[in-house]
């Protein structure tokens, strides 16, 4: 029997939650960098900071993924990891630009750090969860639709999320200097909405969207009939070693794309601040480096508006051109933008540099999902899902290990040319797409 196809809206408040979610990751995205280095961080340390979170979501998201096929509670079987996630994930975001309150008992530093780790971790642990239920609900003709309006979604909570520190600011009054040194209130004020939206949006889609039971899914057609296996958690190792070959071919796309993504997001607003709005000191408690950090949070919301935009017409793109193609044009258009970053010495022009990386960022949510879930089976998307997690963070643990030696040692603390290195990396990501098997692509 084939899954039953779903309402538009069906699809929609299955993932509301992914709104929440990414909410706060643009805040984190958007404001982490500098609140770190308004705690002591230099800019060559800042990859370094980054590089736990991805490393946790490493070992996490496998482990998640691996117990979400095998996990069937009162409350279903995906929502229980994303509610516990978004828990976590908002007391991350209430504590980290507060860090400096726990001063006393440990380095502020640190603290953020901790909180930064937390985060980005929970954020993993709620995602992933996201990903396996579209694949769970979904036929076949639909996934890419599915994943589609998450990035839909995605794109809305970021531009959000990104605008929020500057709206407080310029609309509302909230301060945006750090007085003393400390994280603007306007910032603060942003964690603590975000916080908020995370856990309504969350507790939404865990009311609105039922889960099949596992007698159910065992009468769809994409079931997987073959015995599971009961070797544990060793059977994530198995199954790491017998990943279908798609997976292996998307994971080249993927190691390049998001090693560009966790540069920009890590870089941009040293990058910013030195090349666009020429600060030439280090001094972060100055207005002009909180001006250029309530910028970067702006352009970063354009480039997940673009995204929002873009990815309703990723299903009928996606239909003409194959999924595949329309990846790699998506890929192109965001090293293009990546790179004229170097070029635009005005704040203004970065929006355009934008277009190009919201036109990425959409496909990059949608298309590598939508290729994938085809070649994977049924009862084992979660595990696999979360196996896939894999190619997103080793590329962000290898740009937090290489990137600061790079950034240091070759770029001399220039961060303009992380950028440059990103946008090349989406190019060579684009090329490496040619080599993927689309397994059940059907293109009009």
């Amino acid at each position: 029997m084939k899954k039953p196809q779903l309402s538009f809206w069906q699809i929609w408040n299955m993932s509301v939650g992914f709104l929440g979610i990414q909410m706060g990751f643009a805040l984190q995205n958007g404001n982490a960098s500098r609140i770190l280095q308004s705690f002591g961080a230099d800019v060559h340390e800042l990859s370094w900071f980054w590089v736990v979170a991805p490393l946790t979501g490493l070992i996490v998201q496998p482990i998640i993924g691996y117990y979400s096929d095998r996990t069937w509670t009162w409350l279903g079987r995906r929502r229980p990891f994303f509610l516990t996630g978004s828990i976590l994930a908002a007391i991350g975001l209430l504590l980290m630009p507060n860090a400096g309150a726990f001063a006393s008992f440990m380095p502020a530093l640190w603290i953020g750090a901790g909180m930064l780790m937390i985060m980005d971790a929970s954020f993993n642990v709620a995602m992933e969860p996201f990903r396996a239920l579209v694949a769970d609900k979904l036929p076949s003709d639909q996934r890419t639709l599915g994943y589609s309006l998450q990035t839909v979604l995605i794109g809305i909570g970021a531009v959000i999320g990104s605008w929020l520190p500057y709206i407080l600011g310029e609309w509302f009054g909230v301060t945006m200097s750090a007085i003393d040194g400390s994280i603007p209130q306007n910032v603060i004020w942003s964690f603590f909405i975000g916080a908020a939206v995370l856990i309504i949006t969350i507790v939404w889609t865990i009311i609105k969207t039922p889960e099949y039971s596992p007698e159910e899914l065992a009468t769809f057609d994409d079931h997987d009939a073959e015995e599971e296996s009961s070797q544990g958690l060793s059977q994530i190792f198995s199954d790491i070693a017998k990943m279908p070959k798609t997976m292996k071919q998307l994971g080249l796309v993927q190691f390049f794309s998001w090693f560009a993504l966790f540069s920009m997001w890590v870089f941009s607003t040293p990058a910013v601040a030195q090349h666009t709005y020429g600060l030439a000191t280090t001094d972060t408690s100055s207005d002009t480096f909180q001006e250029a950090g309530n910028w970067v949070g702006v352009i970063f919301g354009f480039y997940n508006l673009v995204s929002a935009i873009y990815a309703f017409f990723l299903p009928a793109i996606a239909q003409k051109i194959g999924r595949k193609n329309t990846h790699a044009f998506s890929l192109i258009c965001g090293g293009i933008g990546l790179i004229s970053m170097y070029l635009f010495t005005s704040p203004e022009l970065l929006i355009i540099s934008m277009v190009g990386v919201g036109i990425a960022w959409a496909s990059i949510l949608a298309m590598p999902y939508a290729i994938l879930a085809g070649s994977i089976p049924a009862k084992k998307m979660g595990i696999y899902m979360g196996i896939f997690n894999l190619f997103i963070t080793v590329p962000q643990i290898t740009s937090s290990i290489t990137n600061g030696f790079i950034v240091n040692n070759i770029f001399n603390n220039y961060a303009m040319y992380a950028i440059l290195l990103a946008g090349v990396f989406m190019l060579i990501a684009a090329f490496c797409v040619r080599f993927v098997d689309d397994v059940d692509e059907v293109i009009q």
